[in-house]
């Protein structure tokens, strides 16, 4: 660096028109070593020691979270870590559907048993144990989610009574054990069972823990639909508690459910859906993916084969895999299309729990396709310090929340099994160091409500403690570290521990065994067996890696340095063997090869000191990149009379309201049921008033069906997540569901909980509240405001007295580099000829000529639109 700078004679350098100093200098050159080196660090193989440091810090952050819990929270079902206290259902404000997970059950120490056992943490475990043998109640009067209760405490009570029943039988500990977890498992399924009295065998969504799903008293039962993987995720543990406890009636109805769905996939793509009637098993929503609503359906085809050993379970997947393949799969991306016409993607955007699909591609032995898609996740984390709830095809946050989920990790532990490859070390390294950065506070670890902003919800969901601590430690151990052979397991979908012996030591009732008709299907190596990283990975340790590297770059974040297409060019910079190109990228500005460009001689010439080259610059109008239009509801009648304006979300669907020159007013009136998921009960009150629902338990769109169908004049949308506010979060536009929104005419906003909190107890206090809903910059009368035109800038460079072969054709801006100055040529249709005139550096030292216009920043675009 210092014979660089002497060759520039210590003076700052001018290029482009940019001022430029040592210390700038200096600073870009760091930023690219650095880039480089974290390249460098990431392929580099991990030592005996480093992995024990890891293990050891994985461990200390599990002491933080589950000791928190059971410090501040336990017996409550939940921590609320900002908060320092337990979330007990009833006490704190209705969240919606996501508190169906609360059945005031313990649910975050029923859910961690297992994983006290693979942390070695034995004297806990059976502490654990005890806690929840004499304090855990399993009838209590609460209506929960079948599909949460299952897979967290049924599978919890499993993984926890088969980790009690191996360390009794080994006659160090646990030796008062008598199977008690089992026995509650039993009547926790007995208390499921009645979700699957229906028409079709698919469950209810929903069942009362004391009164089942039909009873007057159980608050359930009238609900219609369900999301495909809550039929489908409960052959694991229905099918392991009936060999573990000897009664068959829970596989059977697992196994009925599963049937079900399969019958009802489309024929032709041989796809599902995404909601179904649990009655008449008609989709209610068709957009099939691998993400919410589908995923865990697919991974229990694949797991229930390998716990039980049935192959119909093996063909079905095998199937629906190649249908995903076909259809879904887009490497790195998995898109979202409609079930019966899979050739149309239905959004553009994913969500985040799609990220276990690699690792269940591990398990079938498709190992390319993981490994691409899993590297495009992990640049997504690195782009967003955490995987938001849902990004968009461009790597954009869709929805800004991060609630610590584990799926990644999930991946990541199953990419290094099959692999050994270190660079996935290296990854897990980076989710421990991000949790202990941006999620641990004082009381445990926060979820992030938006991943823009890092600002923190007081929640700490179970799987927090059941997965992401389970699956990191696994990560860093090797087999003879860990007190049980975890190859001897199957992970259920929350990592419950179920063991792979069941398929033979204990056997199937006979009404158990699905008949099913063969299914055509080309068979492969892995058709009916595992995969082998023998076979796999022949001597070629670096296979993933030669995957990785062609999406290494894919969001733009840690860009490394690329040759220019045409030829090498020496700047100043050449000593870090920096180009010009690469340089502009570090300072905002990027630089595409045009198409058409023709490769100059590879030899190029070499230059101590400034080159003088030209940039010549393509511009073409692209579409505009989508805004979210603010709206607002405006408080209109005494005594707020417009001084209250609440800065509200719009919707994709539903009445425009940036057609309304004067927006839509009316009286406000809340929905009931609260949620609008069902008949509106109070229809009468609603009619020709604009109505308030909270968010959850259904779609958008199915809460404005019904509240229209109901009569309602308009429909405000409130969050259901705590503290929640437009200050702190982005608003974003509320979509449809999947299928035609076009009956829908209602105009339809939506308010964060903070906002709607001010709106609801104007209701209570005035009863009577008149409101207007329109976009915010006409809450005082102003014009739409003119949007900018976005543009798209190629540019290439090019040696002075270059022929202009393959210049682009059209309109054109010349961009002439000297020492002191930037020439600006405009170009016609040819993109030669023009008058040139100098454009004058920002930042300069010396005043500009008379009469030239001053250059713009490259930060905040031109000054006028060109």
């Amino acid at each position: 660096m210092g014979e660089g700078m002497r060759r520039l004679g210590g003076k700052p350098w001018r290029k482009l028109g940019f001022f430029f100093t040592a210390e700038m200098l200096t600073k870009t050159l760091l930023i690219a070593g650095l880039l480089s080196w974290v390249d460098c660090l990431e392929n580099q193989s991990m030592s005996p020691e480093e992995k024990t440091n890891i293990r050891n810090q994985i461990l200390e952050m599990f002491d933080h979270a589950y000791g928190s819990y059971m410090k501040y929270a336990y017996p409550a079902d939940e921590l609320m870590p900002l908060s320092c206290k337990g979330r007990v259902r009833g006490e704190e404000p209705n969240r919606g559907d996501i508190d169906d997970s609360l059945g005031k059950f313990s649910l975050t120490l029923i859910d961690t048993l297992d994983t006290l056992v693979v942390l070695n943490k034995l004297d806990e475990f059976e502490d654990a144990v005890k806690k929840a043998v004499s304090d855990v109640r399993l009838d209590n009067d609460v209506v929960v989610s079948v599909f949460e209760t299952n897979i967290r405490v049924l599978g919890g009570l499993l993984g926890g009574h088969v980790m009690a029943d191996l360390l009794r039988h080994r006659g160090e500990r646990m030796q008062w054990y008598r199977g008690e977890l089992l026995q509650m498992a039993v009547e926790l399924g007995h208390r499921l069972l009645p979700a699957f009295n229906t028409t079709s065998g698919l469950p209810y969504p929903k069942v009362n823990l004391r009164y089942g799903t039909l009873n007057p008293l159980s608050r359930t039962g009238t609900e219609s639909d369900t999301c495909t993987a809550c039929a489908g995720t409960m052959i694991l543990e229905f099918a392991a508690l009936s060999r573990l406890s000897g009664e068959s009636v829970f596989e059977e109805h697992a196994r009925k459910a599963l049937d079900v769905l399969w019958d009802r996939r489309q024929r032709g793509s041989d796809l599902v859906g995404t909601v179904i009637n649990i009655h008449n098993g008609e989709w209610v929503r068709k957009d099939s993916g691998v993400g919410a609503g589908i995923d865990s359906y697919y991974e229990y085809l694949m797991k229930a084969y390998i716990l039980l050993g049935d192959d119909t379970f093996l063909q079905r997947f095998n199937v629906h895999y190649t249908a995903i393949m076909k259809y879904i799969s887009q490497p790195p991306l998995l898109l979202n299309v409609h079930m019966h016409n899979p050739t149309v993607s239905v959004r553009s955007w994913m969500d985040s729990l799609l990220a276990f699909f690699p690792g269940l591609q591990v398990l079938t032995g498709d190992l390319k396709p993981a490994i691409e898609t899993h590297e495009m996740l992990y640049q997504v984390t690195k782009q967003h310090k955490f995987l938001p709830e849902a990004f968009t095809t461009e790597f954009r946050v869709h929805w800004g929340q991060h609630l610590l989920r584990p799926e990644f990790a999930e991946s990541t532990y199953y990419l290094y099994k099959a692999t050994g490859d270190p660079y996935y070390l290296r990854v897990g390294q980076s989710i421990v160091e991000k949790l202990n950065a941006f999620a641990r506070v004082p009381c445990g670890f926060a979820a992030v409500q938006d991943v823009r902003t890092g600002t923190h919800e007081d929640r700490m969901d179970s799987f927090f403690l059941a997965e992401m601590f389970k699956y990191l430690y696994l990560l860093f151990s090797d087999k003879s570290q860990l007190p049980i052979d975890i190859d001897d397991y199957i992970f259920t979908t929350e990592a419950h521990l179920l063991p792979v012996s069941l398929s033979t030591t204990q056997a199937a009732a006979q009404t158990n065994v699905t008949e099913d008709a063969a299914v055509a299907h080309d068979e492969d190596l892995f058709t009916h067996s595992c995969p082998s990283t023998e076979t796999l990975f022949p001597n070629n340790p670096s296979f993933a890696k030669s995957i990785r590297d062609g999406y290494k770059y894919l969001t733009g974040v840690g860009r490394a340095f690329t040759p220019l297409p045409i030829r090498e060019i020496e700047l100043p910079l050449h000593d870090n063997v920096m180009e010009p190109v690469e340089f502009l990228k570090s300072m905002g500005i990027s630089l595409t090869p045009l198409n058409d460009i023709t490769r100059g001689d590879s030899g190029g010439l070499k230059h101590k000191g400034v080159f003088r080259v030209k940039l010549v610059a393509e511009v073409s109008q692209t579409a505009e990149e989508e805004l979210v239009v603010p709206h607002v509801v405006q408080l209109i009648s005494p005594p707020f009379l417009g001084r209250t304006a609440l800065t509200a979300g719009p919707a994709k669907f539903g009445m425009d309201l940036t057609k309304q020159e004067h927006g839509v007013k009316g009286t406000i009136v809340k929905a009931d049921p609260y949620t609008a998921c069902g008949p509106i009960e109070n229809a009468a009150e609603i009619k020709g008033r604009i109505a308030l629902a909270l968010r959850g338990d259904c779609m958008f769109a199915a809460k404005a069906r019904w509240l229209q169908q109901a009569g309602a004049s308009g429909a405000i949308f409130i969050d259901n997540r705590e503290d929640s506010n437009s200050e702190e979060t982005p608003l974003f536009q509320m979509i449809g569901d999947g299928d035609s929104t076009e009956d829908i005419a209602l105009p339809l906003v939506f308010l964060f909980s903070r906002e709607g909190a001010v709106l609801t107890a104007a209701l209570e206090q005035h009863r009577n509240v008149d409101v207007l809903l329109l976009p915010k910059e006409r809450q005082l009368g102003q014009d739409k405001s003119e949007k900018p035109v976005s543009m798209n800038i190629k540019l290439r460079l090019r040696e002075e007295g270059e022929p202009e072969e393959g210049a682009a054709r059209g309109p054109s801006l010349e961009l002439v580099l000297e020492n002191d100055e930037v020439l600006l040529k405009e170009g016609g249709e040819d993109g030669l000829g023009g008058e040139q005139q100098p454009v004058c550096a920002e930042g300069r030292t010396e005043p500009c000529s008379e009469g030239s216009p001053q250059s713009p920043s490259p930060k905040t675009g031109p000054a006028t639109n060109p």
